[in-house]
Protein backbone atom coordinates (compact mmCIF):
# COMPACT_ATOMS: atom_id res chain seq x y z
CA UNK A 1 0.00 0.00 0.00
CA UNK A 2 1.43 3.35 -0.98
CA UNK A 3 0.54 6.71 0.39
CA UNK A 4 0.83 9.97 -1.48
CA UNK A 5 2.45 12.79 0.49
CA UNK A 6 -0.11 15.13 1.96
CA UNK A 7 -3.15 13.14 0.79
CA UNK A 8 -4.64 10.78 3.38
CA UNK A 9 -3.42 9.92 6.88
CA UNK A 10 -1.74 6.53 7.22
CA UNK A 11 -4.25 3.77 7.90
CA UNK A 12 -3.72 0.00 7.77
CA UNK A 13 -7.01 -1.78 7.20
CA UNK A 14 -7.23 -5.28 8.69
CA UNK A 15 -9.77 -8.09 8.98
CA UNK A 16 -13.53 -7.71 9.21
CA UNK A 17 -13.57 -8.01 13.01
CA UNK A 18 -11.59 -6.47 15.89
CA UNK A 19 -11.78 -6.81 19.67
CA UNK A 20 -13.71 -3.90 21.19
CA UNK A 21 -10.96 -3.02 23.68
CA UNK A 22 -8.42 -2.82 20.85
CA UNK A 23 -10.77 -0.78 18.64
CA UNK A 24 -11.43 1.75 21.40
CA UNK A 25 -7.68 2.19 21.94
CA UNK A 26 -6.75 2.35 18.22
CA UNK A 27 -9.54 4.81 17.46
CA UNK A 28 -8.51 6.87 20.51
CA UNK A 29 -12.06 6.89 21.86
CA UNK A 30 -10.41 5.59 25.05
CA UNK A 31 -6.78 6.39 25.80
CA UNK A 32 -5.50 2.97 26.94
CA UNK A 33 -6.53 -0.60 26.24
CA UNK A 34 -6.55 -1.47 29.95
CA UNK A 35 -9.03 1.35 30.59
CA UNK A 36 -11.17 0.08 27.70
CA UNK A 37 -11.03 -3.41 29.21
CA UNK A 38 -12.11 -2.12 32.62
CA UNK A 39 -14.96 -0.11 31.06
CA UNK A 40 -16.23 -3.28 29.35
CA UNK A 41 -16.03 -5.25 32.59
CA UNK A 42 -18.11 -2.55 34.31
CA UNK A 43 -20.80 -2.72 31.57
CA UNK A 44 -20.10 0.84 30.41
CA UNK A 45 -19.58 -0.23 26.77
CA UNK A 46 -22.43 -1.45 24.57
CA UNK A 47 -22.22 -2.83 21.03
CA UNK A 48 -25.52 -2.55 19.16
CA UNK A 49 -27.32 -2.18 22.49
CA UNK A 50 -25.76 -5.24 24.16
CA UNK A 51 -23.17 -5.19 26.96
CA UNK A 52 -19.67 -5.84 25.58
CA UNK A 53 -16.93 -7.94 27.12
CA UNK A 54 -13.31 -6.92 26.36
CA UNK A 55 -13.06 -9.73 23.79
CA UNK A 56 -16.32 -8.90 22.02
CA UNK A 57 -15.80 -8.29 18.33
CA UNK A 58 -16.90 -5.22 16.42
CA UNK A 59 -17.32 -4.93 12.69
CA UNK A 60 -17.88 -2.07 10.29
CA UNK A 61 -21.35 -0.61 10.80
CA UNK A 62 -21.68 -1.55 14.48
CA UNK A 63 -22.87 1.14 16.90
CA UNK A 64 -20.85 1.55 20.10
CA UNK A 65 -22.15 3.35 23.19
CA UNK A 66 -19.67 4.47 25.83
CA UNK A 67 -20.90 5.66 29.23
CA UNK A 68 -18.59 8.06 31.12
CA UNK A 69 -20.26 9.04 34.38
CA UNK A 70 -23.16 11.25 33.26
CA UNK A 71 -21.95 11.55 29.66
CA UNK A 72 -22.55 9.13 26.80
CA UNK A 73 -20.91 8.83 23.40
CA UNK A 74 -22.56 6.93 20.57
CA UNK A 75 -20.37 6.14 17.56
CA UNK A 76 -20.65 4.07 14.38
CA UNK A 77 -17.63 1.98 13.29
CA UNK A 78 -16.44 3.06 9.82
CA UNK A 79 -13.10 1.23 9.47
CA UNK A 80 -10.98 -1.21 11.41
CA UNK A 81 -7.28 -0.46 11.60
CA UNK A 82 -4.41 -2.32 13.25
CA UNK A 83 -2.34 0.86 13.57
CA UNK A 84 -3.29 4.44 12.92
CA UNK A 85 -2.00 7.95 13.31
CA UNK A 86 -3.88 10.50 15.38
CA UNK A 87 -5.43 11.96 12.23
CA UNK A 88 -6.43 8.54 10.87
CA UNK A 89 -7.95 7.48 14.19
CA UNK A 90 -10.72 10.04 13.76
CA UNK A 91 -11.72 8.39 10.45
CA UNK A 92 -12.36 5.04 12.14
CA UNK A 93 -15.73 6.15 13.53
CA UNK A 94 -18.43 8.80 13.31
CA UNK A 95 -20.17 10.26 16.32
CA UNK A 96 -23.92 9.81 15.92
CA UNK A 97 -25.10 11.23 19.25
Amino acid sequence: MQRAAGKLPFLVVIEEFMRIDKFLKNSRLIKRRTIAKEACEQDRILINGKAAKPGSEVKIGDVIQIHFGNAEIKARVLTLSEHSTKEAAATMYEIIQ
